[in-house]
């Protein structure tokens, strides 16, 4: 089978072409348009700015994947249908439902957030199941256990802040810029991770759910206190670049998120006794808490296996979400191209 991915959920455009033969999944062809330099201007994503980049990209990304104008050589299509910005979701939601049409193909509405979990099904060897997945990204931090395809059973959730949220909003603090998660990584190359105390929220919490607003609001305190500010006044970008342990402020925030996931995690696998344990969404690619999880996996419970997507695909893009619908499509599990409609808050659990 050979199936279309399209994505549009957020400030990426992307396609893809994916097949599977005798089981093995393979990327032919895969494409991303970032908007991330239009956006770094405003501080973070803009809906209606996202919306018209992705329509000024994706028709041309469509002829630059080279299929034919019948589409025949497309078995299915799968599109992510949420959750996402609804102005951004709702194009590549049309082009999906227009192709579905015209060319008479399957259609497959894609959960952006299974995407995600199925990006390491590009790699083998794939997980076994039960698989534990960690989900962290800039809206979500989730922990859920896959007992096969397509059967999720949630574990724990942030209560406030998602992780990567928190990494963009400290980075703000920091004058960093955005997005935050590789701005503060590569400044805590530089820093010592052990400098600074803060916190690790909820790790004492008897649950798996997950805090990060605190932690956040730490780092703004201990800001506020060593930049001797008068009372009541907020630091600016001025205020900040007279620190002079940056690297060691951002080293020590991002070593307390680590520790948050991977004791968790782990605490999880402990109670749960997974054969895998899938690390995937966009803060993913951070390589402290890759090393950190892998490690002490392979360390406390070394029969149990560690899969992380490849750098590439550890963002928004399209060959997650088409390796997503494969594994729909082989279930049959279509939509009516007609009725179909994005849902930006489209739940996986």
């Amino acid at each position: 089978m050979r199936i279309l991915g399209i994505e549009s959920s957020c400030d990426e455009t992307a396609m893809s072409i994916v097949s599977k033969n005798d089981g093995v999944i393979v990327i032919e062809k895969s494409l991303v348009a970032s908007q991330i330099d239009l956006h770094k201007i405003y501080g973070g994503v803009v809906p209606e700015v996202a919306a018209r980049e992705h329509v000024s990209a994706i028709f041309p990304m469509l002829l630059e994947l080279g299929v034919s104008r019948d589409g025949h050589e497309i078995d299915a299509i799968a599109v992510t249908a949420g959750p996402g910005l609804v102005a951004a979701l709702r194009i590549g939601v049309e082009l999906a439902k227009t192709l579905a049409w015209l060319w008479n193909k399957p259609l497959v509405a894609t959960n952006h957030l299974e995407g995600h979990v199925y990006s390491v099904w590009s790699q083998t060897p794939t997980p076994a199941f039960p698989a534990l997945c960690l989900l962290v990204s800039g809206g979500h931090t989730e922990l859920f256990l896959m007992r096969d395809h397509g059967q999720y059973e949630p574990i724990g959730m942030t209560r406030d802040d998602a992780a990567g949220e928190a990494f963009d909003k400290v980075a703000k603090l920091l004058g960093l810029g955005y997005p935050g998660g590789p701005a503060i990584s590569k400044m805590a190359l530089d820093g010592n991770p052990n400098a600074i105390a803060f916190p690790r929220p909820m790790l004492e919490s008897g649950d798996f759910d997950f805090s990060f607003s605190g932690l956040k609001t730490a780092v703004r305190v201990y800001l506020q206190s060593n930049l001797s500010l008068p009372a009541g006044r907020q630091s600016d970008l001025s205020d900040i670049s007279n620190l002079s342990n940056i690297p060691d402020i951002a080293a020590s925030f991002q070593q307390a998120v680590v520790d948050i996931l991977t004791i968790k995690t782990l605490s999880a696998v402990q109670r749960f006794a997974p054969k895998s344990v899938i690390l995937s969404g966009g803060v993913s690619a951070n390589r402290a808490l890759r090393e950190s999880l892998s490690n002490e996996l392979a360390k406390q419970f070394p029969d149990v296996t560690f899969h992380a997507p490849d750098l590439s695909l550890s963002g928004d893009n399209a060959v997650m979400i088409a390796i997503a619908g494969l594994h729909r499509a082989e279930q049959k599990d279509f939509v009516d191209p007609l009725t179909l409609q994005a849902n930006p808050n489209m739940r996986l659990l």
